[in-house]
C-alpha cells in the first residue's frame, strides 16, 4: 500500500471522530431513550469507544510511517 493511500485511510478513519460531535443538530433530541438516558447523552457516550477504536486503527496504520511530504518539500528536494 502506498504512503498516500495509507494516509488517506487514516484521514477517513479519523473524520467521524472529529465531525460527528460537531454536528449537534443530528443528536440534539431526547428520543429515543436508552436506560432512561436521552439520546443526546447516550449518543455522546457511544461516540467515545467508537472514536477510540478509529483512533487506534489509524495509529496502527501509521506507527512506523512518516507523514507525506508536501509539494513544497518535494520541489525543494529536487532543487538540491
Amino acid at each position: 500500500m502506498s504512503q498516500r493511500a495509507r494516509w488517506t485511510i487514516v484521514i477517513v478513519l479519523l473524520t467521524p471522530a472529529v465531525v460527528l460531535p460537531l454536528l449537534v443538530g443530528i443528536y440534539a433530541r431526547t428520543e429515543p431513550e436508552l436506560f432512561g438516558f436521552p439520546f443526546y447523552f447516550w449518543f455522546q457516550f457511544a461516540l467515545i469507544p467508537v472514536a477510540a477504536v478509529l483512533t487506534t486503527a489509524a495509529y496502527q496504520l501509521t506507527k512506523h510511517e512518516h507523514p507525506p511530504r508536501s509539494r513544497a518539500e518535494d520541489q525543494t528536494e529536487s532543487i538540491r
